[in-house]
């Protein structure tokens, strides 16, 4: 008689995350931003302190061809594999989904055997994605219960709509689109769920005309970027709501559920304002039977002369924040800000997720201020992209947004890095000096860790 054993990184709680073992390797998705022929990569970065490697690439799958674009990735699996919904404990977290957010190709990594040397398992075409869902560029991974679920930004076209669709655990089939009926939804972004409320909530950014190469100013003065949430019945895949943040806060991006499944809030990173160019962070929540959202957090941009800015912001005078990304840790006790414009990283403990209140704040690079590294190292670009390790105690922050985007913001060039930044228990972070890793011309993204992180996984099952 044989038995099934769940995989020893799904966790049935937050907590128990939490006390699982520290992480020894990061993966990282690579960006050549140069038309030399040059494909992206995975990096593996060694984040072991005992390690006599630590800080530095240890490992690199190259991709097949030249020109994806790496942006978001995620696990195949994890702890929602657990969830008692359509539960799935035979997969493992061992694949890794990469999507080429401008060639629309998806790359399945195989990471079991040679951790430190990942191996393609599968490519899915353009074609077969495009000709299968309706949709293009693949954004977002979540590894849900019952399948897979990826985010696209729109259409083939370049157009809308975007939306989500699904992949088979076992076999990485794509299934097709995920949406029944989804109302007045087409711009998308990221998404998540409050799966012991049958919820998910979704965000929008702009369509891939909008995005792929830089910011349309004309397009974004008249609030055509995305400044909805929309929720979700899981059940039925039908639209149930929209939630209006105003025209003038435009780009809703990073979504970061609470951890504790029995908690419906969550909470929004916007990234500018056109009243102010502040940046801003907001809580969903369940109001009764429908659902609510509230600006808790803003944040000023920074006057500045305006020959110290870039041509798209000389007219404004100032550097706008431009949050990102968000973080939050898995006992939802502190929340994490990217600012990438003004190089500022914030720690916000939202204990009470309607008041927060600001615990910590680093610099690193910034439009005008670039702040160097505690080790001497002058930096640009600025923290972007953040993942929080699942005890809360570190954070990876890598410098780079999206090709088009890094040249309007910081048209001198990056030179891409990752640091780390560790934070206290108690409140307060601090940059650590000893982790310092520099990619040269390439461009770091998404960072994910190994056995899993604070971004990756949904629990059913509470503390």
């Amino acid at each position: 008689m044989s038995t099934w054993t769940p995989d020893p990184t799904f966790y049935p709680s937050p907590k128990m995350a939490m006390d699982a073992p520290q992480e020894e390797l990061a993966y990282v998705a690579i960006v050549n931003p140069n038309e030399d022929g040059k494909p992206d990569a995975l990096g593996v970065l060694d984040v072991d302190p005992k390690s006599q490697t630590y800080g530095q690439l240890v490992g690199r799958m190259n991709l097949p061809s030249s020109g994806d674009e790496l942006h978001h990735f995620g696990w195949n699996a994890c702890s929602a594999a657990l969830c008692p919904n359509q539960a799935h404990p035979h997969v493992e977290r061992r694949y890794l989904l990469l999507g080429g957010l401008r060639s629309s190709n998806i790359y399945i990594v195989d990471t079991k055997n040679d951790p430190r040397n990942p191996k393609l398992a599968k490519t899915i075409s353009r074609e077969e994605f495009e000709g299968k869902t309706g949709y293009s560029r693949p954004h977002t991974v979540h590894c849900g219960p019952d399948a897979i679920y990826m985010s696209a930004l729109g259409a083939p076209d370049g157009e809308g709509p975007g939306g989500i669709f699904t992949l088979d655990h076992d076999t990485f089939e794509v299934s097709g689109p995920w949406e029944v009926d989804r109302g007045p939804q087409k711009m998308a972004y990221d998404f998540w769920w409050h799966l012991n409320h049958d919820t998910m909530i979704t965000s929008e950014w702009g369509t891939p005309r909008m995005v792929e190469n830089g910011v349309l100013a004309d397009e974004l003065l008249a609030s055509k970027y995305g400044h909805h949430l929309h929720v979700w019945d899981i059940r039925t895949r039908k639209h149930k709501q929209a939630l209006d943040l105003g025209p003038e806060n435009q780009m809703a991006l990073e979504l970061r559920p609470a951890h504790n499944p029995r908690s419906a809030y969550g909470f929004l990173g916007v990234v500018t304002s056109l009243k102010d160019l502040s940046g801003s962070v907001w809580t969903w929540y369940q109001d009764g039977d429908d659902w609510a959202v509230k600006k808790i957090i803003e944040i000023p941009a920074e006057p500045a002369d305006a020959e110290l800015l870039p041509p798209l912001l000389q007219g404004f005078g100032a550097v706008p924040p431009l949050v990102t990304d968000i973080v939050l840790s898995l006992d939802d006790r502190y929340l994490y800000v990217s600012c990438w414009g003004t190089g500022e990283f914030q720690q916000y403990d939202v204990s009470d997720p309607f008041n927060p209140k600001k615990t910590g704040s680093v610099h690193l690079g910034g439009i005008v201020r670039k702040a160097a590294h505690p080790n001497g190292s002058a930096v640009n670009g600025g923290p972007q992209m953040v993942e929080l390790s699942r005890d809360g105690n570190r954070l990876y922050v890598t410098n780079s947004l999206y090709l088009a985007w890094d040249a309007q913001f910081y048209p001198d060039g990056i030179r891409g890095w990752t640091a780390k930044i560790d934070a206290s228990p108690e409140g307060g972070i601090e940059i650590d000096s000893d982790f310092f890793a520099e990619f040269g011309e390439e461009r770091p993204h998404q960072i994910r860790l190994q056995g899993g992180d604070s971004s990756s996984d949904t629990f059913c099952y509470p503390d």
